[in-house]
């Protein structure tokens, strides 16, 4: 089963989390030191959230859809490298407490949206290991951003 994934940037993981928690009646499916995730069922959506600075209001910080493989992840890469977007491969990377396979493409407005499968947690020390994800673009130059924005 595919799903998309919305990743929001948050000031306040605490009262997202309990917000969130309300809106879908449900717990985070992972709960980490400045991360959650829902796995929400109905709808199906991955929800991500990343903690951010603590003035700033939530905002988007990536979208994504989870796929069940890496070949679903390689196939995505083919159509849309087909498709004429620009892409950018990550494999084996270690990103937000799991170890994924994932590829990057942005929209019109910039906009980051990655296709992605989790392989494996990666445990409670991993939240980045030689990904762009899980960092803040704000605060990377454009060159180095161009694959940030997220992750999970």
């Amino acid at each position: 089963m595919s799903r998309v994934q919305l990743a929001l940037r948050v000031p306040d993981l605490d009262a997202s989390v309990a917000f969130y928690s309300k809106l879908f009646g449900t717990e985070p499916a992972k709960l980490r030191d400045g991360y959650a995730n829902f796995a929400i069922t109905e709808p199906p959506l991955k929800l991500v959230l990343i903690e951010g600075a603590a003035e700033e209001a939530t905002r988007l910080d990536h979208l994504g859809v989870e796929v069940e493989s890496t070949e679903a992840v390689h196939a995505a890469t083919t159509r849309l490298s087909a498709a004429g977007l620009t892409t950018d491969v990550e494999s084996d990377t270690t990103c937000c407490y799991a170890l994924q396979d994932k590829v990057w493409v942005h929209g019109p407005g910039e906009e980051p949206w990655e296709v992605y499968v989790v392989k494996a947690d990666a445990g409670t020390l991993a939240r980045q290991q030689g990904s762009t994800c899980c960092t803040d673009p704000a605060v990377t130059d454009a060159k180095e951003s161009a694959t940030a924005g997220g992750c999970c």
